[in-house]
């Protein structure tokens, strides 16, 4: 790589602000069969709102070509995301296609995936043997009431828990539950679920609380609805003291605690009011291919020309994602406080993946 135009000094993929790409996540589909709040109001995504035809999203084949070029530019993480990505058809084969590819040292990628955990008690053993390494369901209540107002289909609470369950039994080498925080809506079901984790470390689940974000157009986000994690880090810790852990990687979204006690481990996505643009290393795939290097762009990159023409090269794709990341300055979140109130259109979270 030492002689393309687009890499760093050391021969590294490298964007305007000097961080490589190491993460890529994929969207399988915009559909999902929750309506969360934060992500897809019933009020917006009712029961006639027109999802993605088929023929618009990219088969397996033309994902697997864009996560192989995306590893041969430096990319170590692939995590599989929605809508909700357990709807898509035949998923295993995607994963099996996934596993098989290498990284740049010749290792397998990370192969991750994030779901709400409803479908996850009848697939998580196929996932885990078509070599899906890591696991993350999203959680946002313990209390059944609760939950089933946060998804706004009435979906029990028990049904996840036993997804939870089945993905323990399957042997995933690591499983995260990320539970978004809205003050005054469901963050009085913090430490009910940090007990529940707690009493059941035996199982490997680390919860992770992320902070509500002004991800997409439509979920009514109000910094007052913010909890801050410093102030969520407090309430738990005069519960039960926590220690601070090292982050196992750069560029890492989460910061990590444990237990005083030894119980285990908590993290806290601090987007809002501790943003790591600095070191994000992600850029985002659409359903129909569109890549985006921000979770708040308006706009992505379409690739459907170049994967679809019978006349482009891989090597034409390779370079076209490296122009894409090389021209990347993306900042939002350090740039939220001057942007104040200024109107940004942004894509819609359920499209990008979160």
């Amino acid at each position: 790589m030492e002689s393309l135009p687009w890499t760093s000094a050391d021969g590294e993929l490298r964007d305007r602000r000097q961080r490589p790409w190491r993460d890529l996540r994929i969207s399988l589909t915009d559909r999902c069969n929750f309506r969360c709040g934060y992500c897809m109001p019933r009020s917006r995504f009712g029961p006639g709102h027109r999802f993605l035809p088929q023929a618009r999203l990219l088969n397996f084949e033309e994902i697997a070509q864009v996560a192989r070029q995306a590893l041969a530019l430096g990319v170590r993480t692939l995590r599989l995301t929605g809508g909700e990505p357990l709807l898509r058809r035949d998923l295993p084969q995607l994963i099996a296609q996934l596993a098989a590819l290498r990284t740049l040292d010749g290792t397998p990628p990370d192969l991750a995936l994030t779901t709400n955990g409803s479908l996850l008690a009848g697939q998580a053993q196929a996932l885990r043997d078509a070599g899906l390494n890591r696991l993350t369901v999203s959680l946002d209540a313990l209390d059944d009431a609760v939950f089933q107002r946060m998804n706004e289909v009435g979906f029990p609470v028990a049904e996840v828990l036993r997804g939870l369950e089945a993905a323990q039994r399957a042997g995933f080498a690591s499983i995260k539950v990320n539970m978004v925080v809205r003050r005054g809506v469901n963050d009085g079901e913090c430490l009910p679920l940090a007990q529940h984790f707690r009493e059941n470390d035996g199982g490997g689940v680390v919860l992770r609380f992320i902070e509500f974000m002004d991800a997409g157009r439509h979920n009514g986000w109000k910094l007052g609805e913010v909890l801050p994690s410093a102030e969520l880090r407090a309430r738990i810790a005069e519960r039960w003291p926590l220690l601070p852990l090292q982050p196992t990687r750069g560029g890492e979204t989460a910061e990590r605690w444990r237990y005083a006690d030894g119980a285990g481990e908590i993290g806290f996505i601090s987007s809002v009011s501790k943003a790591f643009c600095g070191d994000c290393t992600r850029a985002r795939l659409t359903a129909e291919g569109q890549l985006y290097t921000c979770l708040f762009a308006a706009r992505g990159e379409d690739l459907r020309p170049l994967l679809r023409d019978p006349h482009a090269s891989e090597a034409g794709l390779r370079e076209r994602l490296a122009a894409i990341w090389a021209g990347r300055s993306d900042a939002y979140s350090e740039q939220r406080e001057r942007l104040g109130t200024i109107r940004i259109e942004r894509a819609d979270m359920h499209v990008l993946g979160g």
